[in-house]
């Protein structure tokens, strides 16, 4: 099959911690699309990375979740999932790792490095023992807060009598903190909208939910967004002017949502730094449309992608089955343009970021062999694709064995290479000596 490389020019503008500092270093970079490394991780269990970040030593932490017992994560006693963080050096060798949880179901979906070098991490988790002080019933949303080692400094959660998730988590410009995810509205009985009264007559099942705490954790606000389907937000960022933007996808086609287009959206609501919704749009087709990240842009759009079946309304295009899309709004909510990526079969989005050119790099899976995708090496591939700033495909690659493989978060580091993650089932994937059922996979593209 043929590979496809890409060259282009990065420039890269770094600054200071602070916004108000100057740019102080700018490095003109070549990108090859050559693989630097792979490394795996884990143990004879299950083993999966959800997220990546660079930290500011320019290594990286990773976070996901592992039920192993070995190899890697030695130091846990029981074989459920714990939330599993690992701090990689600037060459992808292990420095440190840990896990967090109890003797129940704990998975940690997303990292974000704090302003003082530790790190606040989120996910679900089912535990009231071990790591975790309390729960409410089946998964909270389960918080911690660490110092630059890994050692908790406060964990706390949050949720009600159902299964209440969250995916995604930004540091606010207050040095606070807001996580996104969803609640089990019906269960809770409609609690979870502290300030706004019991809305159990005017929605059920699953909600957007989004938790406001300060610095110490404390709860300042939280609100559920939806209707009377399922709704589920997977991403957050905070705008300019302080409020936040929540994507997900939505069944819903009542009460918050206006105007859905069919089956499942692409869901993205914005609201103020209180809580109260400002706007709120439905993207897609009359197919299954879910949407999993989103990324601001460096003119101070919004690009949203994740996974399309449509073929009409908002998507131009589709390749085949499922197709990666990509999306791009303004800050009111305006479609600016949309792209799909894929080919004959399932191909889905999980992640992305943005780069020094201001283009972006996506993170996923793909089945195709056709298409943008070139080359499949059997099921589901890790598929990492990079795009310029009007969503044109430069470079792309799968990477994978046999078995399947999943792509789930991907970045741009500071010297312009691309570092996905994600986790693989594939004894014969290229460049790993398996561990177990699943291994947690970083590669490095320079």
């Amino acid at each position: 099959m043929k590979r496809v490389f890409g060259l282009f020019m990065v420039a890269l503008v770094w600054s200071c911690n602070t916004d108000d500092e100057p740019m102080d270093q700018m490095q003109e970079v070549t990108f090859l699309g050559e693989v630097d490394w792979i490394k795996n991780f884990g143990g004879s269990g299950e083993d999966t990375a959800q997220k990546i970040i660079q930290t500011t030593d320019g290594g990286y932490a990773v976070l996901g979740f592992s039920n192993s017992t070995d190899g890697d994560i030695a130091e846990k006693t029981t074989n459920v999932n714990d939330y599993w963080l690992l701090k990689l050096d600037a060459e992808g060798n292990l420095q440190w790792s840990k896990t967090y949880g109890g003797s129940k179901d704990d998975r940690g979906q997303s990292v974000v490095q704090t302003t003082d070098g530790g790190y606040a991490i989120v996910g679900y988790a089912m535990s009231n023992d071990g790591d975790g002080s309390n729960n409410e019933g089946f998964h909270d949303s389960w918080i911690l807060r660490l110092d630059t080692s890994g050692n908790i400094l406060w964990e706390k959660s949050f949720g009600f009598s159902g299964h209440d998730h969250s995916y995604d988590v930004i540091q606010t410009a207050d040095g606070g903190f807001f996580f996104s995810g969803f609640l089990d509205v019906t269960s809770s009985g409609g609690s979870g909208n502290d300030g706004k009264g019991n809305y159990l007559t005017r929605h059920g099942v699953g909600e957007f939910w989004g938790t406001k705490l300060d610095a110490d954790g404390n709860l300042q606000w939280r609100r559920y967004f939806g209707g009377t389907n399922n709704d589920r937000s997977f991403a957050v960022v905070q705008a300019n002017d302080g409020s936040f933007l929540l994507t997900g996808a939505s069944e819903s086609n009542d009460f918050d949502i206006k105007n859905s287009n069919g089956s499942y959206d692409f869901w993205v609501i914005k609201v103020s730094d209180k809580g109260e919704l400002l706007w709120e749009k439905s993207f897609g087709g009359s197919g299954i449309d879910k949407a999993y990240d989103i990324v601001k842009s460096k003119d101070d759009g919004y690009l949203i992608t994740g996974n399309t079946f449509s073929t009409d309304v908002d998507i131009s295009k589709n390749n085949g089955e499922s197709d990666v899309w990509l999306i791009k709004i303004d800050d009111n909510g305006n479609l600016i343009w949309e792209k799909t990526y894929g080919g004959t079969a399932f191909d889905a989005a999980r992640g992305i970021g943005l780069t020094a050119d201001g283009g972006f790099v996506i993170a996923g899976n793909s089945k195709s062999s056709d298409g943008d995708a070139t080359e499949n090496q059997g099921e589901n591939d890790l598929w990492v694709i990079k795009t310029d700033d009007q969503g044109n495909v430069e470079y792309q690659k799968t990477f994978g064995g046999s078995g399947l493989d999943y792509g789930f978060d991907a970045i741009q580091n500071k010297e312009g290479s691309l570092i996905l993650v994600g986790e693989t089932a594939s004894e014969d994937f290229a460049g790993t000596e398996p561990k177990g059922m699943t291994d947690l996979v970083v590669i490095k593209i320079k």
